[in-house]
């Protein structure tokens, strides 16, 4: 399986910024899921945990695969890497406090 690590930060994190999408990220940390099993653990519809979880797919942050009757759903670890590895350069590119400013207008 080819896993594409390319993520675009702000559709990421705009992805992971939802409550709900955010605790989904968070139960598929623990484990594969299919829909049933996350209406049932955070006592939501079936229509509005499949939304989230399309938005998620489409920010390439959670991966699906039909077994049987059902579709599992897990986090796209790679996805997850390239995004922690972008956040990681931010923080580690950020000035530190100086004494010394630009002047304002």
């Amino acid at each position: 399986m080819v896993v594409d690590t390319e993520v675009e930060l702000p559709a990421a994190l705009k992805a992971m910024a939802e409550p709900l999408r955010w605790q989904i990220v968070n139960a598929l940390a623990r484990e594969e899921l299919c829909v049933c099993h996350l209406t049932g653990d955070l006592g939501v519809a079936q229509p509005l945990i499949s939304h989230h979880l399309r938005i998620l797919r489409d920010a390439g942050l959670v991966q699906s695969e039909k077994w049987r009757y059902w579709t599992y759903y897990r986090l796209n670890p790679a996805a997850l890497a390239a995004l922690g590895h972008q956040l990681n350069a931010l923080a580690s590119d950020a000035p530190r406090p100086s004494s010394e400013r630009r002047p304002c207008c």
